[in-house]
């Protein structure tokens, strides 16, 4: 990627930062052949003025540009032709800007903040990527998510005690325009809306902290309540009181106990809000609620000198009010990663989840020339489905293993390393109805079998990055040299995936339509010839980087 950054003063009073960067990540991936190509976008900048010893203004904005489209040329097997098939073409942008003025007292200060944040997110499909006509169309897919803000806080002390409280506005706009032909284990269907959605968020807190015996016991106490006017269910914010504690006590030189507790409320995706029926938003009408969650997390700490320490942490989640989507009977949760609009269509509230572990991390920060981190996590996700019955969740990665190793060596050299592990995902079943040619010309896949959802177990994998650094240092720049690898060991996890089974040229191409194996029956019972294939892709991304500082 390409990238610039500038600071420094614009006044006696006025400071400024603006920073812009844009990858070229798509001429590699199409030097390496692959069936997608992105491209990131991003930039910032802040300006910060001191209108005197007690009083300061700043603004801040973000944003970011990203857009994926298909390399079509690169079809030359079996995976990249049904990645190309799946794929839709992706453009999402998005913005946050706020100005907040600060007013410092006595004992504090008080903040005034009003923001603005926007996502747009596009997505278009044509079935053999195809657009020719608008018979071949898919997926025609927009939605944009505006959330405007306004926060009031008093951070102030009195009598070693510290307190923060605050209020907090939303007025939410969420537009949604949606046409996506779908095939079910009921049958084709076709979801064609438009949908605007706009309400009021609010919210007030209070957290109250305090140091205990000479400061070996910390102590912090909270308070939120949260509404918003979008639904019945959810416009009383004393339904949504989330209380939360947080003590971490030193027991013996170097050693420190924490604990953690609270229960927090999540506003459900507005996908879901969203979603409109005949101009019927049906979820607001059922009376979709926040999702609830309770947490727990409690361990121990031991510093063994001022640069490295080490945890060990056990937590454990219990969610309450989960959506559960109608037409497929799982839980959200359960519903997985893969490309597509994710919550657009009936649920309810009636869904549970638990999620519990531990967690081992040990810290070295920079010390003789080495720093690194490892951390190991064993854990369990599961939510509830229509039924009742807990399923494993989308992320139920039973292990987690991270390591990072770096030095610094003589005449500004540095090398780092970088190790991730994580044991095999959950999977679902293909339906037995997969090969239909109404199905498959709808989603270009296998539908799943979502009675027997996450029932299967793929594989883990580990995956090894790398980074060298060279810098100089002169008398008015800086210049930093750096060669990075990514998954040096070309590590793939593979999936078994159905695609058609047509004839292959003597390269190993797939040629031809797909072959239907009963011609002569009706077209609703046709059906194709399919086969299943490993679509793991252990792909090797280096990356050569030039940082001028001035």
């Amino acid at each position: 990627d390409v990238g610039v950054t500038a600071d420094g003063p614009l006044g006696k009073k006025t400071t400024f930062l603006v920073s812009a960067r844009r990858s070229y990540l798509q001429f590699l991936f199409e030097a390496l052949g692959l069936p997608f190509l992105p491209t990131y976008t991003d930039f910032n900048a802040k300006v910060k003025h001191k209108i005197d010893n007690k009083n300061e203004i700043y603004f801040l904005g973000l944003g970011a540009i990203d857009d994926f489209v298909l390399n079509q040329e690169a079809n030359d097997t079996e995976s990249k032709q049904y990645i190309l098939d799946r794929l839709p073409i992706n453009t999402q942008w998005n913005y946050t800007n706020g100005i907040a003025y600060k007013h410092y007292g006595t004992n504090g200060y008080t903040a005034f903040i009003l923001s603005r944040n926007m996502l747009n997110n596009e997505a278009i499909k044509y079935k053999n990527n195809d657009a020719s006509t608008e018979d071949n169309l898919i997926l025609n897919y927009k939605s944009q998510e505006i959330e405007n803000k306004l926060r009031v806080e008093q951070v102030s002390s009195y009598n070693h005690i510290e307190y923060a409280y605050g209020v907090t506005a939303e007025y939410v706009k969420y537009n949604n325009t949606t046409y996506n032909k779908i095939f079910t284990s009921a049958g084709p269907a076709t979801i064609d809306y438009n949908s605007e959605l706009n309400f009021l968020k609010y919210g007030a807190f209070i957290t109250v902290s305090k140091n205990w015996w000479n400061s070996k016991l910390k102590s912090s106490l909270g308070i939120r309540m949260d509404g918003n006017s979008s639904t019945s269910s959810m416009k009383n914010p004393l339904r949504q009181t989330s209380p939360r504690l947080s003590l971490s006590l030193d027991i013996a030189n170097n050693w420190a106990i924490n604990f953690n507790t609270g229960y927090y409320f999540q506003l459900p995706p507005y996908t879901c809000l969203g979603y409109n029926e005949q101009g019927n938003f049906v979820n607001l009408s059922s009376g979709i609620r926040y999702i609830g969650a309770f947490h727990l997390v409690t361990g121990i700490e031991y510093k063994y000198n001022e640069y490295g320490r080490i945890t060990l942490e056990g937590y454990a989640k219990m969610y309450d009010h989960y959506p559960i989507l109608e037409r497929e009977g799982i839980s959200l949760a359960n519903l997985g990663g893969d490309f597509g609009v994710i919550g657009n269509e009936s649920v309810t509230s009636k869904g549970k989840g638990r999620t519990y572990g531990i967690e081992l991390m040990a810290q070295q920060k920079l010390y003789k020339n080495y720093y690194g981190i490892m951390a190991y996590t064993f854990g369990q996700s599961e939510f509830t489905n229509s039924d009742g019955t807990y399923a494993p969740s989308s992320w139920d990665a039973r292990h987690i293993l991270t390591a990072t190793l770096g030095k610094r060596f003589s005449k500004n050299w540095e090398m780092a390393v970088k190790y991730r592990y994580q044991s095999g995902l959950p999977g679902t079943p293909y339906d037995q109805n997969s090969d239909l040619v109404i199905n498959w010309d709808r989603n270009a896949s296998g539908i799943l079998d979502y009675a027997r959802i996450n029932t299967l177990r793929y594989q883990g994998g580990g995956f090894l990055d790398m980074r060298i650094d060279k810098k100089w240092f002169f008398k008015k720049w800086d210049l930093n040299l750096y060669f990075d690898v990514q998954n040096v060991l070309g590590t793939s996890i593979s999936r078994q995936t159905l695609v058609l089974d047509r004839p292959l040229d003597e390269d190993g191409k797939p040629i031809g339509a797909g072959v239907i194996t009963n011609p002569n029956a009706q077209v609703s019972e046709q059906r194709y010839a399919l086969k299943s294939i490993e679509d793991g892709v252990g792909t090797v991304l280096p990356t050569i980087g030039i940082v001028v500082s001035l």
